[in-house]
């Protein structure tokens, strides 16, 4: 059975080191200090909203539709994958109202979305 290898230490969450991998075919093994791929740090929560994403090609309607969230929660879901791979999220602050009024108008969110969205 293979284990996926851990990004972060269950006990205090902080990231973990890998220190000795091994090749399954020869047996050879090398040791030393490995930094785990980004994606090994994520949650599982945070590995499986990308997969969606992917999966989606990232059209957040169908994000949203395949995970019932709303709009507000698939980019709240985005900005903290982004946030735990190490990058700073940008606008998190400011909100692009064109951006909101063109969601709102596909009916990519409704208007208590878009509310939400243009009050914060």
């Amino acid at each position: 059975m293979n284990r996926e290898v851990l990004g972060r230490c269950p006990i205090c969450d902080n990231n973990l080191k890998v220190t000795e991998i091994a090749c399954g075919s020869c047996g050879t093994s090398i040791r030393g200090k490995f930094d785990p791929c980004k994606f090994c740090q994520l949650n599982k929560e945070q590995k499986y909203f990308i997969e969606v994403f992917i999966k989606n090609r990232g059209n957040i309607k169908e994000i949203e539709k395949e995970l019932g969230i709303s709009y507000p929660t698939v980019r709240n879901k985005l900005d903290a994958v982004i946030e735990s791979m190490g990058y700073q999220v940008q606008d998190k602050i400011r909100v692009n109202r064109k951006e909101v009024l063109d969601k709102l108008s596909k009916g990519e969110i409704n208007k208590d979305e878009a509310l939400k969205l243009l009050s914060e």
